[in-house]
């Protein structure tokens, strides 16, 4: 399965249904005091996992390109890769959470988990077959340590 949408653009398209939800449906949105600092903290906790991901893959000059797993020249396993298989996509998925927080849109409940399963389906899959083809045994143990999200 070649992927044509790249995850931060799914992102985006769900951020976008997010405000949307927000604006369109204010009664299904909540308030709460500390809100807004509560969702800037989400954000700031989003773009960690995302560059030290980042800098670990230039590090071991790899790809960060998602749309070209076929082009993955080293198998990156320590460091935040330790922790999850998918440090990048778990950064957008706490960028998303944020932003929900933020719109306080009651129908993020519904488009968080969507926004997981698409990624999971429509990147992550199809990324997990690319590098068992590259790295054999080598990403199969690593998958078997290692958990897909966190």
């Amino acid at each position: 399965m070649h992927l044509k949408v790249p995850p931060p653009l799914v992102l985006f398209v769900a951020a976008v249904i997010t405000y949307a939800a927000a604006s369109w449906l204010p009664g299904l949105t909540i308030s709460f005091p500390g809100q807004v600092m509560l969702a800037a903290i989400v954000f700031g906790l989003g773009l960690v996992p995302d560059m030290i991901a980042l800098l670990a893959f230039m590090r071991r000059r790899t790809t960060v390109n998602p749309m070209a797993p076929q082009n993955t020249s080293a198998l990156v396993t320590d460091g935040i890769y330790r922790i999850s298989r998918n440090p990048m996509y778990l950064g957008l998925l706490f960028l998303l959470i944020a932003i929900s927080l933020f719109f306080g849109t009651l129908l993020s409940l519904l488009i968080v988990p969507g926004f997981v399963w698409y990624l999971t389906k429509f990147q992550i899959r199809p990324e997990e077959e690319q590098l068992e083809m590259l790295f054999g045994e080598a990403y199969q143990d690593y998958r078997n340590k290692v958990r897909r999200w966190i």
